[in-house]
C-alpha cells in the first residue's frame, strides 16, 4: 500500500519535480522514490508503505527487466504468487514470489497492461510509462477500492492518489466546481468522475486512461474506458446464474470468503481486523481466526451512549472467537476534538459523519498493526441496507394510497418529533416483548413519509440517498447537472427494483462514500485497510444469486448470516442494523455550536459566495431550536466550509 503521483508535460520540464510526493508521505512513510525522463516529459513519484517484501526489491517506481516499462503502484495484488507461477512457465524466467510489485511489473512487461489486468485479483491504482511507445496508462481497480485523481492544465497532465498533490502544482490554477458542491450536498460525497475542482477528475472504477504527448497536444485529455464493468458483470451473472440450492449457495460463498480472507492475510507485517460486532465484520474476523493458528488482533471503539455503541457486541464476538481484542471507549470530548482535523484527512470535501469513528478506530489499530481487514461491501452485495427491503416495501404500500391520504399521513407523522416516535417504538416493543428491528425509527419514519409523494422506484431511491434534494438551488452557479447515484436505474430492466438499488450503490455510493472514507481514514495514519468481501469474484457470485437467498423470512443478508452462524452463535449478531454513527445532532446543539455558527454565519456565507445563505440559515435555526433535526444537511455544508477554510 502506497501513494503515487506523476506528471506528463508537453513543454520544457523544470529542474524541480512537477509533483511533490512528500505531500502524501502519510500514505507511505517507509521510503520514497522518484523517476523522470525529461526528454519525454514524464515524472513518476512514489511513497512506500512496506507490507510485502520489506527489502529494496519492493522499492518504486519499478522498472521492468526489459527497461521498457516503469510502474508506480498503490495497492495489493493478492494472487501475485499464482501469477508469478504462470509467468515463469510462460516466459521461462525466474520471478520473485515475495514481491507483488515485481510480479505486476513483469506481468505488464510480458502480457501488456490490458491482458495483465484480466489476471489481477486485488485493490490497486497504478501508472505505467511505456518507454517504447511513449505512452502513459493510468489504471484503477474494478470496484474503486483505491483512489486516483488526474487532470490536464497548461500543458501538464498530472495524477495522484490524493488531491493535495495537485494543489501543489505551480503551473495549475484550481477553481471549485459548483455542480460538484451541489453533488456533495446531495450525497455527502462527490461522485466520480467529478472532483471538487473543475478540470480535475477521479478515474472511474474498472477504468484505464491511456495518453501520450501527441494526443494531449492535438486533442487534449481523452476519455477513459472500462476494462471491467460492474453493470455488465451483474447482467451477465444474472443471465447465466446456475441452479443451486440455498445450502449449496451458502457453502460456495463460504469457500469464496475463506479464500479471499486467506489471500488477504498474506503480509510481512502485523495485521488485524476491524470488528464492529455486525454481520460483515464478524464474518471477516471469524474467517481470519479460522485461517490462523494463533489469536488474531481485532479492534473496535465504543461510545457511552447505548444508541451509538456496538462495542459490547463486538466484545462478545471476539471472546467467542478467541481473538486478541482491543477496544477503546471514546468520550464525547475526544470525538469532537477530531472534527477540526477532518479537512486535513479528507483533502476533498466529504461529509459522511461516520468518518469520525472510522478515523478513530484506524488510529487505535495502527498502534499495534500495519494492516487491517474490514467488512465493507456486504451490505451492497447481499442486500443489507433497510432501504432495499423494508424501506422499499413500505414505500410501495404507501404509494397505493390516494395522494390526498398520503399528504394527511405525512402531516400526521411529521407533527410528532422523531425522538417521540423512538420512545413510542420502545414502549410497543416492551409490551409486545418483540425486538425493535430498526435503529432510529423516528428519523427513518419521517424520511419514509416524505417519499410517499414519489411515483417511481428510481425517484424513491434518488431521494432516499439524497440529503439536499434541492441542492442546485442552494449552491450558487450550479446548473442542475448534478451527479445522481440513481442514473441508469431505468435502463436495468432485467433487475428488480431492489437489485437496481444494490447495483446503483455498488457503482456510486460504495466507491465514492464508503471506500473513500475507509481509504482516507486508514491511510492518514499509514494503515492499510483491505476489504475481502469486495473480491471481484465474490461480487460476481453475488449477482448470480436469487433475491430469496439474500432476504429470507425477513432476514436481510440471509446467506451471509448462514455463513457466520457456522462460527458465531446467532444470538450474538441477530439484532437491528445500527450503522457506524455518532450523535451529531446533539453535538451541533452543544459543544460544536460555536464552531458551526462561525462557519454558517450569514455574513460569511454571503461574502464567500458559494451558497445561498437563506435555506442554510433556516435549517440551522430550526436545528438549534430543537424543532427539527437537520444534522446531515448541515454537516454537508459544514464540511465544505471547513475544507474551504483549510484548502482554498
Amino acid at each position: 500500500m502506497c501513494g503515487i503521483a506523476g506528471a506528463l508535460s508537453l513543454g520544457k520540464v523544470p529542474g524541480e519535480p512537477l509533483v511533490d510526493g512528500s505531500l502524501i508521505r502519510h500514505r507511505g512513510p517507509d521510503s520514497d522514490g522518484f523517476w523522470r525522463d525529461d526528454e519525454n516529459g514524464i515524472q513518476l513519484a512514489h511513497r512506500r508503505l512496506a507490507i510485502l517484501d520489506l527489502s529494496e526489491a519492493g522499492a518504486q517506481p519499478k522498472q521492468s527487466r526489459s527497461e521498457r516499462y516503469v510502474v508506480s503502484y498503490n495497492g495489493e495484488i493478492y494472487n501475485f504468487r499464482s501469477i508469478a507461477d504462470e509467468l515463469e512457465e510462460a516466459s521461462g524466467r525466474e520471478i520473485s514470489h515475495h514481491s507483488d510489485t515485481e510480479v505486476l511489473t513483469e506481468a505488464i512487461s510480458f502480457w501488456g497492461v490490458e491482458k495483465c489486468l484480466e489476471k489481477l485479483v486485488g485493490m490497486f491504482a497504478f501508472a505505467v510509462w511505456d518507454r517504447e511507445e511513449k505512452c502513459l496508462s493510468l489504471v484503477r481497480d474494478r470496484l474503486g477500492i483505491k483512489p486516483l485523481y488526474f487532470g490536464f492544465q497548461n500543458g501538464i497532465l498530472a495524477f495522484s492518489s490524493e488531491l493535495r498533490v495537485l494543489h501543489g502544482i505551480k503551473e495549475w490554477s484550481l477553481s471549485v466546481d459548483p455542480n460538484s458542491v451541489a453533488s456533495l450536498l446531495r450525497h455527502n460525497c462527490i461522485p466520480a468522475p467529478r472532483s471538487v475542482y473543475k478540470d480535475v477528475f477521479k478515474l472511474l472504477p474498472g477504468h484505464i486512461l491511456r495518453v501520450d504527448r501527441e494526443m494531449l497536444s492535438s486533442r487534449g485529455l481523452p476519455s477513459s474506458r472500462a476494462y471491467w464493468s460492474a453493470r455488465e458483470a451483474a447482467t451477465s451473472q444474472k443471465a447465466e446464474s446456475c441452479e443451486r440450492t440455498p445450502q449449496e449457495s451458502v457453502e460456495e460463498l463460504e469457500g469464496l470468503l475463506r479464500n479471499s480472507v486467506g489471500e488477504q492475510m498474506i503480509s510481512d507485517v502485523p495485521l488485524g481486523g476491524f470488528l464492529s460486532g455486525g454481520i460483515d465484520s464478524s464474518t471477516v474476523v471469524a474467517l481470519m481466526q479460522a485461517n490462523s493458528s494463533r489469536p488474531v488482533n481485532s479492534y473496535s471503539i465504543g461510545f457511552d451512549s447505548s444508541a451509538y455503541n456496538e462495542a459490547e457486541y463486538a466484545k462478545q464476538v471476539a471472546e467467542h472467537l478467541g481473538t486478541d481484542h482491543h477496544e477503546f471507549y471514546v468520550t464525547e470530548r475526544e470525538a469532537i476534538e477530531v472534527v477540526p482535523q477532518l479537512p486535513e484527512v479528507f483533502d476533498e470535501p466529504f461529509s459522511d459523519s461516520s468518518q469520525i469513528p472510522t478515523l478513530m478506530v484506524s488510529r487505535l489499530a495502527r498502534r499495534s498493526v500495519k494492516v487491517c481487514l474490514s467488512g465493507d461491501g456486504g451490505d451492497e452485495l447481499f442486500c443489507g441496507y433497510n432501504r432495499y427491503h423494508q424501506g422499499y416495501s413500505a414505500w410501495k404500500k404507501g404509494t397505493r394510497l390516494p395522494k390526498p391520504i398520503r399528504k394527511v399521513l405525512k402531516a400526521a407523522v411529521e407533527s410528532i418529533h422523531p425522538d417521540r416516535w423512538d420512545r413510542l417504538g420502545e414502549c410497543v416493543c416492551t409490551v409486545s416483548r418483540q425486538r425493535l428491528q430498526v435503529a432510529n425509527p423516528g428519523y427513518k419514519l419521517h424520511k419514509l413519509v416524505d417519499l410517499f409523494e414519489l411515483d417511481t422506484a428510481s425517484e424513491f431511491y434518488s431521494r432516499l440517498v439524497s440529503h439536499w434534494s434541492d441542492a442546485e438551488a442552494v449552491v450558487l452557479g450550479a446548473s442542475g447537472d448534478v451527479n445522481d447515484f440513481s442514473k441508469g436505474m431505468e435502463t436495468d430492466a432485467e433487475f428488480s427494483p431492489e437489485e437496481k438499488m444494490m447495483l446503483s450503490d455498488v457503482l456510486g455510493y460504495l466507491p465514492d462514500d464508503i471506500l473513500t472514507k475507509v481509504d482516507r481514514a486508514s491511510m492518514s495514519v499509514s494503515l492499510e485497510a483491505r476489504v475481502p468481501i469486495l473480491d471481484h469474484r465474490i461480487a460476481e457470485f453475488s449477482w448470480g444469486l436469487p433475491m430469496d437467498v439474500k432476504v429470507r423470512d425477513g432476514d436481510i443478508k440471509w446467506i451471509l448470516r448462514q455463513v457466520l452462524e457456522k462460527y458465531v452463535p446467532k444470538e450474538m449478531f441477530n439484532r437491528p442494523k445500527m450503522g457506524f454513527s455518532v450523535p451529531l445532532a446533539e453535538w451541533l446543539r452543544g459543544d460544536l455550536r460555536d464552531w458551526a455558527e462561525d462557519l454558517l454565519s450569514e455574513d460569511r456565507l454571503r461574502r464567500e459566495g458559494v451558497f445561498d445563505p437563506g435555506p442554510i440559515r433556516e435549517k440551522w435555526e430550526a436545528h438549534i431550536s430543537g424543532s427539527q433535526n437537520w444534522q446531515y444537511h448541515l454537516w454537508d455544508v459544514l464540511m465544505f466550509q471547513a475544507w474551504s477554510e483549510r484548502w482554498n
